[in-house]
């Protein structure tokens, strides 16, 4: 892709900016995915050059690293503030595990949805990130002890105070959606969906969003990897948190093999990659669809960006539409 040749735009919220069609979500530069490819140099030229091809929405949060990731950005985006549409993430803290079976207390993650927290959280990040605003500030877990119209309450103040430009919530409920919008808009939701983790369409909350002008960010709109067909259980080292992902034990990605058959077969007629079939089926659950595609490598960047001008027929629509649930729970 050259430096002329930008994405296509869409609109970031409700009256918000217009960034790429495809965003970068940027948690796999610092954290759980392992220490190979945390070379600073090459992930600040990965988020560089994609500001260059107008890869302008950045997605990081507070939990990642912890506090690493939001100092990369500090220093990488360095003279390009103004270029990016920049988001981070609070509520989450890494080491204060809360009771209960979820995934988060499962990898030792505590909700912390205090207003409280959640003020001194975002003038952290601000100070990390080397800004005196973000575009959108996003309660990254709703905390099942504070109510979520106190957490919401703080985050719309951080609005008013000029910290954020607009706020959204990560994985929640439609009822979750109704109860935030009546305080404050909700920007967006950012959750995961692909072709293998359908939940926030089945549940409603895409379609919630494009009723009322909010933008869905999907996380992991590859699978985390596996639907570009170029992974296998021997790429995973102990330190990186697929090892221990039922949909990643050997026996789940033996049976999820007849996945990426599905996405190879139409990708190799569309002369599309597997991971732009993936990602050109998430755009077009809707306009107000924005996937951010996470990677550490420029080539992959490119790759993903060009899905954004990949266009499934119906054919192709109908045999990714019509793909099984894949074997194993994501967490």
């Amino acid at each position: 892709m050259s430096s002329d040749d930008r994405l296509p735009t869409r609109i970031l919220g409700p009256g918000g900016p217009a960034v790429g069609a495809i965003g970068l979500g940027c948690m796999g530069m610092s954290w759980a995915y392992g220490e190979e490819g945390r070379d600073e140099a090459q992930n600040t030229a990965v988020i560089r050059r994609a500001l260059d091809i107008g890869v302008s929405f950045l997605d990081t949060s507070d939990m990642y690293g912890p506090f690493t990731n939001e100092e990369l950005l500090g220093r990488a985006l360095h003279g390009r503030r103004d270029d990016v549409v920049l988001a981070t993430k609070g509520g989450l803290v890494v080491g204060e595990a809360q009771a209960g079976s979820d995934a988060h207390s499962a990898y030792g993650i505590g909700r912390v949805g205090t207003p409280e927290h959640l003020s001194a959280a975002i003038d952290a990040s601000l100070q990390r990130l080397q800004t005196d605003h973000v575009d959108l500030y996003q309660l990254h877990r709703v905390d099942p002890e504070v109510p979520l119209e106190d957490s919401w309450g703080a985050m719309a103040q951080m609005v008013a105070d000029g910290k954020t430009r607009a706020i959204g919530l990560s994985e929640v409920s439609v009822d979750d959606l109704e109860r935030a919008h009546a305080i404050h808009p909700v920007a967006s939701v950012q959750s995961e969906l692909s072709l293998w983790t359908r939940d926030a369409i089945d549940d409603g909350v895409v379609a919630w969003c494009a009723a009322h002008g909010a933008t869905f960010i999907p996380f992991s709109p590859l699978g985390r990897g596996f639907l570009t067909g170029a992974i296998s259980a021997a790429s995973f080292g102990d330190d990186d948190f697929r090892a221990k992902n039922p949909r990643f034990s050997p026996e789940a990605m033996a049976a999820n093999l007849a996945l990426v058959d599905v996405v190879r077969e139409v990708a190799a007629r569309l002369d599309a990659t597997p991971a732009q079939v993936a990602l050109a089926w998430v755009l077009a659950q809707g306009e107000h669809v924005i996937p951010i595609p996470g990677t550490r490598r420029v080539e992959r960047l490119e790759e993903n960006a060009g899905a954004a001008r990949v266009t499934l027929d119906s054919a192709a629509l109908a045999a990714l539409d019509a793909m099984p649930a894949a074997e194993g729970a994501r967490y």
